[in-house]
């Protein structure tokens, strides 16, 4: 899992990273999502991408009542539990080390009577996706997973394989170097590709694409 290093002293802004919890208010009810940036760094804690997401999807700009969604890269879960709390049918996944942190966190804050509706499995980028239904999904949602180059093609490789032409990915991130870009500029070479909302105070960017040319 790699990691982001940084002297906890020297930015403080980034010691809430290291509180064992974080709690947000979503889908009428109060959210309480786990953190251990000690033990599993970036897939433990929440960044601001995911916030931003959840509040997008909060607002109701896509439909998710009754639709199939898969989340990448989930980390804490917590765009994975808001999409359920929301009506949707979610496959929440990240690499095999923050599973069980994962799973946790989506027994934690799913209630009992939605629990079904929330599946938690093992996902790396670019393999195994046999395991998964091809173009199954109608949403794919992704907060902050463009930050590693080598992995962008193994990432476009997994969007291509699970959206089919009627599929909606929704990629919330903030553009910190040009690597980003360049993930961009891959992404638009196989797929449609909108920006639908910034978020000035966390400097977040959320990103529409589709494969082919249906409404954005």
């Amino acid at each position: 899992m790699a990691l982001v290093p940084y002297e906890r002293n020297s930015m403080p802004a980034l010691s809430k990273l290291h509180d064992i919890s974080a709690e947000f208010h979503f889908a009428n009810r109060r959210l309480c999502l786990s953190q251990d940036w000690n033990r599993l760094g970036v897939a433990a804690v929440v960044w601001d991408a995911a916030v931003v997401l959840c509040m997008y999807l909060e607002l109701g700009h896509i439909e998710l009542w009754g639709k199939v969604a898969i989340e990448l890269g989930a980390g804490t879960g917590l765009v994975g539990i808001v999409a359920t709390l929301l009506g949707a049918k979610v496959t929440i996944t990240d690499r095999a080390p923050a599973i069980d942190f994962l799973r946790a966190n989506v027994k934690e804050n799913i209630p009992p009577d939605q629990q079904g509706a929330a599946l938690v499995k093992e996902l790396t980028w670019g393999k195994n996706l046999e395991l998964y239904q091809e173009g199954g999904y109608d949403i794919i949602l992704g907060a902050d997973i463009v930050y590693l180059e080598e992995t962008f093609s193994a990432l476009l490789d997994t969007l291509e394989y699970l959206s089919s032409d009627r599929t909606l990915v929704l990629l919330a991130c903030r553009i910190r170097y040009e690597r980003d870009q360049k993930f961009l500029d891959m992404l638009r070479k196989r797929f449609i590709v909108q920006e639908v909302h910034y978020d000035v105070q966390r400097d977040i960017h959320i990103y529409k694409a589709v494969k082919s040319k249906q409404e954005l």
